[in-house]
């Protein structure tokens, strides 16, 4: 239990570094982006936010499936990617299961999902705070 344990502090050290450097990665183009007011700027801007949010996400799904992969947890690549996916974000269908000795990982991806897709949530707020905030002192 304590070696499982700690194969699951493992996967969410690196799911979070995983999201650290994909949020480092955009800053400086959120940061950057010229600040204009138009719809379909805004809604550019946004979208290209959210899909790579996404990616990062999926990259993240994509750590823990390979080591469910690489364990033999699951019976296939597909059957451990679609478990992972939904684990991380918490759908929880049941209709996989992970072997009794690896039971204790899916509880903790269901966490680690829930906080990478908060940190999210919070990163795109930013985003659409500073495009607010620019259009409420422009006017």
């Amino acid at each position: 239990m304590i070696s499982t344990l700690l194969i699951a502090w493992c996967l969410l050290a690196l799911t979070v570094t995983i999201h650290a450097a994909g949020l480092s990665a955009m800053l400086p183009g959120v940061l950057s982006a010229p600040l204009d007011r138009r719809f379909w700027r805004v809604t550019w801007q946004l979208l290209r936010v959210a899909w790579r949010l996404l990616l990062l996400h999926l990259a993240e799904i994509a750590a823990w499936a390979l080591f469910y992969w690489w364990q033999k947890c699951l019976p296939d690549s597909e059957s451990s990617f679609y478990f992972s996916g939904v684990t991380y974000t918490t759908v929880g269908y049941g209709d996989l299961v992970l072997p009794t000795e690896w039971r204790l990982l899916g509880p903790v991806e269901g966490l680690t999902g829930i906080l990478m897709c908060g940190l999210s949530t919070g990163f795109f707020f930013a985003v659409v705070s500073k495009f607010l905030v620019y259009k409420s002192a422009a006017k």
